[in-house]
């Protein structure tokens, strides 16, 4: 874990995770900006907020994550870091775990400051003088967070597995598409994919042309960490079992 810390520093880690976190607050205000009907006074003002959000993370986290777990993965490929620290014996299944738990804490930071932060701008800015609906957005953040978590781990897997780091960037932009393309299909297809679950996890949208909030199913979201935890475990103790 120190080790992979230490790597971040020479990665700009920080760096791409203040980006995911100021281009969806950006996009979470946008709309909220834009509306011309929008009411800071009204009870379901922070509504526009969280729709702003469930718009905005499925656009630019995805891609982002992607990111975060091929940068920390492949300084293994290009300087034989796999071989090395199988030398010192750390099996490629254990860098693979300790790469995920370093960056899932900082995709941890990263979730948190956005729910926060966006709470704050929608008091500061957008001057919302409402309650805001503190179970649904806590509720929200948990199963952004869940997603968010299964991801960056799918994507170690990828950039372990494969050295083109290509091809995970390709499958989280094909990933940005089906997330907000789910938006629009049957609950049972859009659990088929993990980037569908950002489409479940939806707090509110507009219905009949009125912004609501909409119900999270969460038993969904604990199948897809149990499930994701899972294969991550499976997988990488299977990494431990194979020369580097």
């Amino acid at each position: 874990m120190a080790n992979e810390f230490a790597k971040m520093r020479h990665l700009r880690v920080g760096l791409i995770a203040t980006i995911l976190v100021v281009a969806v607050l950006g996009l979470s205000l946008i709309g909220v900006v834009s509306d011309p009907t929008f009411d800071p006074a009204a009870a379901g003002a922070w509504l526009s907020m969280l729709a702003g959000l469930s718009l905005g993370i499925p656009l630019v986290a995805p891609l982002l994550l992607a990111v975060l777990a091929s940068r920390q993965v492949d300084i293994e490929h290009q300087g034989s870091g796999w071989l090395l620290q199988t030398t010192a014996g750390l099996a490629p299944g254990i860098v693979c775990r300790a790469k995920f738990c370093a960056l899932g804490a900082v995709v941890l930071l990263a979730t948190l400051a956005t729910s926060l932060v966006s709470l704050a701008l929608g008091r500061v800015l957008a001057g919302i003088s409402a309650p805001p609906p503190l179970g649904h957005w806590a509720g929200f953040t948990a199963c952004i967070l869940v997603v968010n978590l299964t991801l960056l781990a799918a994507h170690v897997l990828l950039a372990a597995l494969v050295e083109n780091q290509l091809i995970g960037l390709g499958l989280a932009v094909l990933g940005t598409l089906l997330g907000l393309f789910s938006k629009n299909l049957p609950e049972v297809l859009a659990h088929l994919t993990p980037w569908g679950c950002y489409a479940l996890a939806e707090a509110a949208s507009y219905r009949d042309g009125e912004l609501v909030a909409l119900p999270i199913s969460y038993p969904s979201f604990v199948a897809l960490g149990v499930l994701g935890g899972a294969v991550f475990t499976l997988v990488t103790s299977r990494f431990d079992r194979q020369e580097a």
